[in-house]
């Protein structure tokens, strides 16, 4: 009997271990089941987070160009900043305690304030001592016979004549000299003057006037047609056009001296702006060509050069014989120029700043102190120019301050670029930066150099306001002439020389001016 017991002890002992073993095999089944499982849901959580800031990183990307588009439509376009803290301004050591509420806590003060006197009013803006005085006398109305003058009250206003328009004629007497011989004669009368348009009614005060009030204050010729009516005066569209083409022809010797005189400076900036131009081809139609602006700092000279695209063949063949610094901003035709021996390539700053003031409002601690350093380097520009520091001084300055900081600034972009999104508005300011950061250096190399392509882009404003009143050009051959009269009068602007008087004295003798010495007309060169 206890044998029997136990085997079936034993039986029972095998029949339990062999369940435990199925058990154990299950499992070891299920577990390898949820280790997929788990497995499976750890690539999808990964690939959800990527997905995720992915889409958070468009998401910042469409944020940031809308907020941008919204600035263009509706927001100052200025770009000054400010920090939050001025540097010079101290900070107070100790800790402020909190005002007591004035309901709980009240105190009557008195004082005695000494009473300052005040400072007299300066009076009115005195008025230029160059224009002419009209003098009017008004007398009393009572009878002063016999009254003695003790003064006299002046009161000046500045009063305005409108333009007028006027005949200026011309009379040659005739005379008859009789021949030596008694029996022949023959007349005599004085030569005209050289007019700038042959046997044309226009006078070079009008001419100069109508180019002035096109180009410089942006009034299109129908303007100025009804403006001429006013005065019952009928001009055509074609009479005045054919004025203009005149004087084109007239002055394109003289944009030819201005063209050589810029690109024979060793310094340019130069840049580029769109405008709207007639298509021939299809009526009512425009295409976009470009005015290039080349600027010459060291001379103060302007020069437009229009062209039917944005590509570097323009730039290309105005430029294939420059040798100098050329400063651009980032566009990449200007690339190919920093490969030739002959020109070092030189980037604009305030195109590498205006990214950081950007992304002030996305990444206010790295856009901040970016922008902080900027403002360091321009204010080492500002101390240059108020003290009228010589290139060799300014040259000797940036060196000292200026290289120390573009140090610090270019590592501390290299590692915040490994260290944000490539898509984020700093990412994207800092992308910027850094391939052109030694271009963006090379204003150190001699202190006639500016830091940045400013003196270009203002060049380039009168075409901006033209735009919105002329539209369009209306023919390549119209967007060229705009070329050549930009080029004169921002020359003149720069060199603070008036517009209307420049032109009309050089219409007034470049007839009959020698070629050899057309560079004494132009704008930096001509004395009024």
């Amino acid at each position: 009997m206890g044998q029997a017991l136990e085997n079936n002890l034993y039986n029972g002992s095998q029949v339990g271990f062999g369940q435990l073993l199925e058990t154990n095999r299950e499992l070891l089944s299920r577990n390898a089941v949820l280790e997929s499982l788990n497995s499976f849901l750890e690539s999808q959580k990964s690939e959800l987070e990527s997905r995720n800031a992915e889409m958070e990183g468009r998401l910042n990307q469409m944020q940031f160009q809308i907020d941008q588009m919204s600035r263009l439509l509706y927001g100052a376009k200025r770009e000054r900043y400010i920090g939050e803290r001025d540097e010079k301004q101290m900070v107070l050591p100790f800790d402020v305690e909190p005002v007591a509420d004035p309901e709980k806590q009240q105190e009557t003060i008195s004082y005695v304030r000494s009473k300052t006197k005040r400072e007299d009013h300066p009076g009115r803006m005195a008025l230029p001592s160059h224009l002419p005085v009209e003098e009017i006398i008004i007398e009393p109305g009572e009878d002063t016979t016999g009254m003695k003058c003790i003064g006299r009250e002046v009161t000046d206003q500045l009063e305005l004549v409108p333009a007028k328009l006027y005949i200026k004629r011309y009379i040659r007497p005739k005379y008859i000299k009789q021949g030596d011989d008694g029996l022949t004669c023959h007349g005599i009368i004085a030569p005209l003057p050289v007019f700038p348009i042959e046997k044309g009614i226009a006078g070079p005060g009008l001419l100069a006037q109508i180019m002035i009030d096109k180009f410089v204050d942006h009034l299109p010729v129908y303007r100025q047609i009804e403006r001429f009516k006013r005065e019952q005066v009928r001009l055509s569209a074609t009479t005045i056009n054919g004025w203009q083409e005149a004087v084109c022809n007239l002055l394109a010797p003289l944009y030819e001296t201005l063209k050589h005189r810029v690109l024979s400076q060793g310094y340019l900036q130069v840049d580029e702006t769109p405008i709207q131009v007639l298509d021939k081809e299809k009526k009512g139609k425009t295409h976009r060509g470009y005015h290039w602006v080349y600027y010459s700092p060291i001379e103060k000279t302007v020069l437009f050069d229009y062209r039917d695209g944005r590509s570097r063949e323009g730039p290309s063949i105005l430029l294939k014989d420059f040798i100098g610094y050329l400063q651009t901003d980032g566009y990449k035709v200007y690339d190919p120029f920093g490969d030739r021996k002959s020109i070092t390539l030189l980037n604009c700053m305030a195109h590498a700043r205006r990214g950081f003031e950007k992304a002030l409002e996305y990444d206010r601690p790295r856009a901040e102190y970016a922008m902080g350093m900027f403002q360091k380097l321009y204010d080492i520009e500002r101390r240059a120019r108020q003290e009228n520091m010589t290139p060799a001084e300014r040259y000797a300055l940036r060196l000292d301050q200026s290289l120390p900081l573009l140090n610090e600034l270019g590592k501390w972009m290299v590692e915040t670029w490994k260290n944000v999104l490539p898509k984020s508005p700093v990412g994207k300011a800092t992308a910027y930066c850094i391939p052109r950061w030694d271009n963006l250096m090379n204003y150190l190399h001699d202190g006639s150099l500016e830091i940045d392509n400013n003196f270009a882009e203002n060049a380039i404003r009168p075409i901006a306001l033209g735009r919105k009143n002329y539209l369009f050009a209306g023919s390549a051959r119209g967007a060229e002439r705009a070329a050549m009269f930009y080029s004169f009068f921002g020359t003149c602007q720069k060199n603070n020389v008036n517009p209307y008087h420049w032109l009309k004295k050089v219409l007034e003798v470049i007839p009959e001016y020698k070629v050899s010495k057309l560079h004494e007309l132009l704008p930096q060169n001509l004395k009024l």
